[in-house]
């Protein structure tokens, strides 16, 4: 899909969808809309070609899906692989610029047609290919696995799989996925003697298990892990049918996850202080902790966002102090090398390696205003070399400023802030905040092409790093969840009031965007500090954090206890979760205007939940206006948009031009004042 397709389309877009939400809020300021519309843009899901080393993680009830980007096409030996448009092709490397290409699958024509493929998997001697298809309003995948050959067929079919890694040629694992947990892992054969056996089953409810293969194929590697904890097993390559072996059994509080390289695992952990990640190294023969070497150890505040094994050496792409860089240590010569990357870099997309003993590393750098550009890092040369050439308009004249906002015990918390240069009077230009804090997570700041659009329109747009996310590591994640989650409240309001002091907008013209869990801290603003913002988008939004955390009967209640605590052992934990809960903490006051989308087929945040949220919303903004009615009392919009399609995963503020159409006109006419007194001064001149 070109990015200036869509971004034609979302201004078109946008402007059809700014007179629906005009009309709603003109005729019922509180109000449940369902908007299906006809324009279904293209599908353009991210292809996961290959697994992560340090990105074993949870998905959980309340966290927009923590994924990683691929690139769309993959190379083994002459081979290269692609998808688009729901179908796989092969071509020989030589002839894909030729369009010489032989279709493997088609999502259509095997009937499955309302489905994305989601990650691929070929066989190390490339006679089978598994694949997983997922639908847009389901959580669950299906697993589809091809015989290639002159005329590729179906072989099997497995439903409700999460992960799966071929073992041999003809041995592949996965992982059963029902009611968001995956706790079973099964061996299936595809030789003469066809046949299907569980090998390992997680009794523990905290605890999620997927697979990953190492780069160099000589393992499996089970990672069962919950938010605090884990504890992996290793398949041996050689000997698919052996039992898993333990690498260290789980001890409470240290993460670790695991590669393998000359006989020795490379183990990213947290053990030992501080509580940060850590490269060491053990023996395969004995990797018990008591064995485990220093490697390299993270400075501190640094976050360790992905790390890429190779035959000779490992690349970390790390975060510190809202800049990119890359650590590439050396087995050969025992060095690290420490390189910054652009600073106005945001995010890294690392590109799919197959072939570990490759000696380039390939990845992408991006901003929520820059799209992605490529680099390459050559291990023989020792440089950088950036490798796009751009297609997408760029806004030159986009400035990146990065703050620290102290706040309310002193911590510095760090905003990321883009806006127009050529911008003037910025007090009065309108300000899009975001926030998330939560599960260690950092807020997503790829590129979209809206963002493009809200700077070219003289919008500035904020970012803040509140503790609970993990921009600046385990210790912020730390200092953020359980009995510190008032932290990052404190966080957000010392992020906006440091905003407006030094002249980014103001309130009346300040609106608040969050996602799934980053909707605690906003409602959380919404309910203590209304006067700070006009509006606020929210998307699946989790604001009903205390009934919640008391049903254990839902499939990740006791899950989340690590994030949230737990308020039924807990009458502490209750009290805590009760003073910031949006939900048990509305009142009668003046709120901002609110737009809330959700999904009825979302599995993580209940509906009931969200719908309670809203009804005792409005029921408090009309007391308060009832109470203080007089000529030109402003009332808010709360409206409530319920989608029948999709769900929690598939349709997120990402992925949904349409729901980004629907987000931007409810801003546009909520800020519309902006404009308006804009035209007027401008008039006067």
């Amino acid at each position: 899909m070109k990015v200036r397709t869509s971004y034609v389309g979302l201004q078109n877009l946008l402007q059809g969808l700014s007179f629906s939400v005009r009309y709603y809020s003109k005729h019922n300021h509180l109000q449940t809309i369902c908007f299906y519309s006809k324009i279904k843009p293209k599908k353009c899901h991210i292809l996961d070609w290959s697994g992560s080393t340090c990105t074993h993680r949870t998905v959980t009830p309340g966290s927009t899906v923590p994924c990683r980007f691929f690139s769309c096409k993959i190379r083994f030996g002459e081979n290269v692989y692609f998808e688009e448009n729901g179908c796989i092709f092969l071509s020989k490397a030589d002839d894909v610029d030729e369009g010489i290409v032989d279709i493997l699958f088609s999502t259509e024509d095997l009937g499955f047609s309302d489905a994305f493929i989601q990650r691929i998997r070929i066989s190390p001697d490339q006679r089978y290919m598994a694949i997983s298809l997922k639908s847009e309003n389901s959580e669950e995948a299906t697993c589809v696995i091809m015989k290639l050959g002159h005329s590729p067929v179906v072989e099997k079919v497995i439903p409700n799989v999460f992960s799966f890694e071929w073992a041999t040629n003809d041995v592949l694992y996965y992982t059963s996925q029902k009611n968001l947990k995956c706790q079973n892992v099964f061996m299936t054969t595809f030789t003469n003697q066809k046949h299907t056996k569980l090998v390992y089953t997680e009794q523990d409810a905290r605890f999620f298990v997927d697979i990953y293969c190492t780069k160099d194929r000589r393992f499996l590697t089970i990672n069962s892990n919950s938010k605090t904890t884990s504890e992996v097993w290793l398949v041996d390559c050689r000997h698919p049918f052996q039992l898993p072996a333990l690498v260290q059994a789980r001890t409470q509080g240290i993460i670790y996850h695991v590669e393998h390289r000359n006989d020795e695992l490379y183990i990213l952990t947290t053990y030992r202080e501080p509580a940060e990640y850590k490269l060491m190294k053990a023996p395969v023969a004995s990797s018990g902790m008591e064995n485990w070497q220093l490697v390299y150890a993270l400075e501190e505040k640094t976050k360790l966002v992905d790390l890429e094994m190779f035959s000779d050496h490992c690349i970390m792409f790390l975060k510190n102090a809202g800049h990119l860089y890359l650590s590439v240590i050396s087995f050969v010569s025992h060095s690290v090398q420490s390189i910054k990357l652009p600073t106005w870099a945001c995010e890294f997309e690392l590109e799919s390696h197959p072939e570990h003993t490759t000696s380039t590393c390939y990845f992408q750098l991006t901003s929520p205003v820059h799209p992605p550009k490529r680099f390459a890092y050559s291990f023989k040369e020792n440089n950088l070399i950036e490798q796009a050439v751009q297609e997408v308009p760029i806004i030159t004249n986009c400035h990146t400023t990065r703050l620290l906002a102290k706040s309310k015990d002193e911590t510095l918390v760090p905003i990321t802030v883009f806006h127009n240069m050529n911008s003037k009077e910025l007090h009065r230009k309108p300000l899009l905040v975001h926030v998330y804090g939560a599960y260690g997570i950092d807020l997503n700041m790829s590129f979209k092409e809206e963002k493009l659009m809200l700077i070219e329109e003289g919008w500035i747009l904020a970012y803040c790093h509140v503790r609970g996310g993990g921009e600046l590591g385990l210790s912020w994640h730390k200092d953020g969840c359980q009995h510190n989650k008032l932290k990052g409240l404190h966080d957000l309001k010392a992020c906006i009031t440091l905003l407006h002091e030094l002249g980014f907008s103001q309130p009346k013209y300040t609106a608040l965007a969050a996602a799934s869990a980053g909707g605690v801290l906003a409602g959380a603003l919404c309910n203590a500090d209304p006067e700070l913002i006009r509006a606020m988008v929210l998307q699946a939004p989790f604001v009903d954090v205390l009934n919640t955390m008391m049903k254990t009967h839902l499939p990740l209640t006791i899950e989340e206890q690590e994030e949230w605590g737990n308020p039924l052992a807990d009458e502490k934990c209750m009290k805590y979760i009760k003073s910031y809960c949006p939900y048990q903490n509305i009142k009668t006051q003046c709120y901002p205007s609110v737009f809330i989308t959700a999904y009825e087929n979302d599995q993580r945040i209940p509906l009931t939940g969200v719908l309670r949220y809203v009804q005792k919303l409005r029921k408090a903004a009309l007391d308060h206006a009832s109470r203080t009615s007089k000529k030109g009392n402003w009332i808010p919009n709360i409206i409530l948009d319920i989608q029948a399609n999709g769900s929690h995963c598939e349709s997120s503020w990402e992925d949904s031009l349409n729901e980004v159409a629907r987000h931007l006109a409810f801003l546009n006419k909520e800020l519309e004042e902006v404009c308006h007194l804009q035209q007027h001064m401008k008039s006067c001149k």
